[in-house]
């Protein structure tokens, strides 16, 4: 919770404390007009919007390589506000739980069931804890074995199974260390062994904080320029220091499938491990001091080093200094070199990249990065292998004739695909793609990957290795029809070999058997829910896998339609409608909820493209405006707000203009068809969708209410950047008041409801930003509320957090939208 020196925050806290010492979880906390604290406790929305929360969820699905099994992966649902209350330590970006040494707000699931892709017989995995909580499920290599890990009360334990006789086992005790993102284990490569990352039992006791400080806290910056966007959990003194120090101590370990143990190297501060595809050689990075108060952990100094399997350091590849002056911009990355990997596709080579403008994409230079490799036993000089014209963004390994570099600029929305041979690093790599990635209906899609002698995920090609293999969502006019194409090397054009037709939305998994031309696909319809379909492309043939259940049958016959309209300006727009079941149009006109994320391009006929599909299954997620549709609404979900800037010009230069324009279509659409009241209309939206939504109530009388959710609402507040725009407050002072729906408060009449977490951890979205938001409206005599939900994030997870603000959405929605007194 964000505390400062009001009296309403101090009564606040003084509130949340009395209910903590009693041992209970504190109830939202409401700031009612007026002024007044109103603690209410946790309320619930009518039973047609809680019962499709109390839904169980659908399981999620890993394929093999193979495509002869696939996992199940049952989810547990909502966790209670109790688990969310547990103690937690916000350090440096990270989120740590103390009692298990592990990240605080992990997604767990509870159930594992094998089945197989032939025949589509269920097994459940034995052996595995009761209501346990599983992450990090993996394949071996080999695809004979899984693991995973167990989190318990005291800690977080690794555990396998094995395909063949279906049972699962605990390998450690509750020791590994999760406290850093990404998986804490890593498969060795002879599927026998796996590299773990365990909690260093040297660390000593948990830092105990002194009530008496040693000193002030000091930043200080000696005539540089080091600007940084508002980051959230940073370190803030020295004992922060140590328990970073603290959580992150790590003894790297060995752990064989009989659960025998061996220590590799030095226990360390350990960012990073990965395992050559042979086997023989780790790729460590460690994270070093001195640590920021400015930057997230992922800017912090780090050593770079090749380790024997024994742990015996080999080589150190870098030392990285601690990036607090990376310049403003998206196309800017830190200096020296960065992305260091494995190629996949030999037993031990390195691959980087080192930016050769200083990381300053604003310099003119002759190439932007350079990809270097080094083959063991790292000993000889890096080669370089390929530069870029644009920004390093990744690569894909086939084999030693065939990799692709992929470049982006965010300047021009520009990217390119370019074909290396890495036998010939002298010759000029082949430019197969260069477009606008703002351009869904031009994309070729991402390759299909097959695995290879090493167990690694490698490019899929045809025997002759003149073709690849891309799945695209494939963006059209009649909405996206996913589909998979042989793309040919030389010509670079795209045979298509399936694609999905109306009423379906059918997206290709996988390709698992190339030469019969069998493929794995997820098939939807409006009223369909997804499931998984083997296809034979020869013989036209589909079997389907899996059988899902309709989670939620109270919405089936929801009806649903892709609206298609324009813009003043000549920009054409979409949205999905949602109507009751029972509706029809001689009934009148519905009060509508109207949802949004407004999203910024440099190209308008990009801006102007179909993203969805219509035949799209209607997913509920428990931030969805689609609750309403049970209570009698019109919903328009995913409306189009694109804010567009070409040439010289900046989208956010007319955002606010935009922003309205957009609106005014949208109701011109909704009405015009005689399905919503011009009067009985609200707007809503989460994030960057709450600060459209203040600035709307702002600019335009368009509205009956408004739900802003954890947004941010004063851009002097994010002074070095937010979202995409990458100037600066001294550089567009302008922009970034005008975008202020906090500078125009004074404006807003109408009844504008704000939600917040109050440990929102999103950059920007500190929940100061609502409070001073409520602040304002309410000194100017607005209609309006705040509800902090208690130990809530950027996004909402505890169950009473959300049927609590269901219920607060479904009473404002109610009392001045469908129940509004129109003069």
């Amino acid at each position: 919770m964000h505390l400062n020196s009001t009296k309403t925050t101090r009564r606040l806290a003084t509130a949340l404390l009395g209910l903590l010492l009693l041992g209970g979880s504190p109830a939202p906390v409401v700031f009612a007009q007026g002024g007044k604290d109103v603690n209410i406790g946790y309320q619930r929305p009518p039973e047609a919007i809680a019962s499709i929360i109390d839904a169980p969820s659908t399981p999620g699905v890993s394929i093999n390589s193979k495509g002869d099994w696939m996992l199940l992966l049952e989810r547990a649902g909502y966790p209670s506000i109790e688990e969310l209350a547990q103690p937690e330590s916000r350090l440096a970006g990270l989120r740590i739980n103390p009692a298990t040494n592990g990240q605080s707000r992990a997604a767990f699931i509870n159930n594992i069931k094998l089945k197989q892709v032939n025949g589509g017989q269920e097994f459940q995995l034995n052996g595995l804890p009761q209501n346990a909580q599983i992450s990090y499920v993996t394949w071996s290599p080999d695809e004979k074995q899984l693991a995973f890990t167990v989190t318990t009360a005291q800690g977080i334990e690794l555990w396998v199974a094995g395909i063949a006789d279906r049972q699962a086992k605990k390998l450690t005790e509750a020791t590994l260390n999760d406290a850093y993102s990404g998986r804490p284990f890593s498969w060795m490569s002879d599927s026998k062994s796996l590299l773990v990352k365990f909690v260093d039992e040297k660390r000593g006791e948990m830092p105990k904080a002194n009530l008496v400080p040693a000193g002030p806290n000091i930043q200080q910056n000696i005539g540089k320029a080091n600007p940084s966007r508002t980051y959230q959990d940073l370190l803030k003194n020295r004992h922060d220091d140590q328990l970073f120090d603290y959580y992150m101590q790590t003894q790297l370990k060995v752990v064989s499938l009989d659960g025998q143990q061996q220590n590799i190297g030095q226990a360390g501060i350990i960012k990073s491990m990965d395992v050559s595809p042979d086997g023989q050689y780790l790729l460590v990075e460690t994270i070093q001091k001195p640590y920021s108060y400015l930057v997230p952990h992922y800017y912090f100094p780090y050593n770079v080093e090749v380790w024997s399997r024994d742990g015996k350091v080999l080589k150190q590849l870098a030392q990285l200094p601690l990036a607090e002056d990376i310049p403003i911009g998206f196309d800017n990355v830190a200096k020296g070199p960065r992305s260091y990997n494995w190629r996949p596709d030999k037993p031990a080579t390195l691959y980087w990249v080192e930016a050769q403008d200083g990381g300053d994409a604003s310099k003119e230079v002759k190439e932007r990065d350079i990809v270097f490799t080094l083959d063991a036993p790292f000993s000889g000089k890096p080669a370089k292998l390929a530069g870029t014209k644009y920004r390093f963004r990744g690569m894909q390994w086939g084999n030693n004739n065939l990799a692709l570099v992929n470049e982006r600029l965010w300047k021009t929305r520009t990217e390119r695909v370019v074909l290396v041979d890495a036998s010939k690093p002298s010759k000029a790599g082949t430019v197969l793609i260069e477009r606008s990635y703002e351009d869904g209906y031009n994309d070729p899609g991402s390759p299909v990957y097959t695995k290879n002698q090493y167990g690694r995920s490698v490019l899929l090609t045809d025997k002759k290795g003149d073709n690849l293999y891309m799945i695209s969502e494939g963006g059209s006019p009649e909405g996206n029809r996913p589909f998979l194409s042989e793309f040919n090397l030389k010509s670079k054009k795209a045979k298509i070999l399936f694609r999905s037709e109306a009423p379906f939305y059918e997206r290709p998994v996988d390709i698992i058997d190339l030469n019969n031309k069998r493929i794995i696909t997820r098939r939807e319809s409006e009223n369909d829910v997804p499931n998984y379909i083997v296809r034979d492309l020869n013989k036209k043939k589909m079997t389907q896998v899996t059988n899902f259940p309709h989670p939620y049958p109270q919405l089936q016959g929801v009806q649903k339609e892709m609206l298609q309209y324009d813009r003043k300006d000549g920009v054409k727009l979409t949205a999905v409608l949602y109507l009751p079941k029972d509706y029809k149009k001689e009934n009148g006109p519905l009060p509508m909820l109207m949802w949004a994320y407004p999203r910024e391009f440099k190209n308008a006929a990009a801006a102007g493209q179909v993203k969805s599909s219509p035949y799209e299954f209607t997913r509920i997620s428990s931030g969805s405006p689609l609750f309403w549709v049970t209570q009698g609404y019109a919903v328009l979900d995913r409306t189009d707000f694109p804010i567009v800037g070409e040439g010289d010009t900046q989208p956010n230069d007319t955002y606010v203009e935009q922003l309205v324009a957009s609106a005014e279509a949208a109701i011109d659409k909704v009405v015009e068809m005689g399905v919503a009241d011009r009067k009985r209309i609200a707007v809503g939206g989460h994030s960057y969708g709450a600060f459209m939504t203040g600035n709307l109530l702002a600019h335009s009388d368009l509205f009956a209410a408004g739900i802003a959710r954890s947004g941010a609402y004063n851009r002097t507040l994010t002074p070095f950047g937010f979202q995409q725009e990458e100037r600066t407050y001294w550089q567009a002072p302008e922009v970034y008041n005008r975008m202020s729906p906090f500078s125009a408060a004074h404006k807003v009449k109408t009844p504008i409801l704000l939600l917040h977490g109050e440990a929102d951890n999103n950059s920007g979205t500190f929940p100061v930003q609502s409070e001073r938001f409520y602040n304002a409206l309410k000194g100017h005599g607005a209609t309006t509320r705040l509800v902090f939900l208690p130990h809530e994030s950027h996004g909402y997870s505890a169950k009473e957090s959300i049927l609590h603000m269901l219920w607060e959405m479904d009473t404002w929605l109610n009392t001045y939208v469908k129940n509004r007194k129109v003069q």
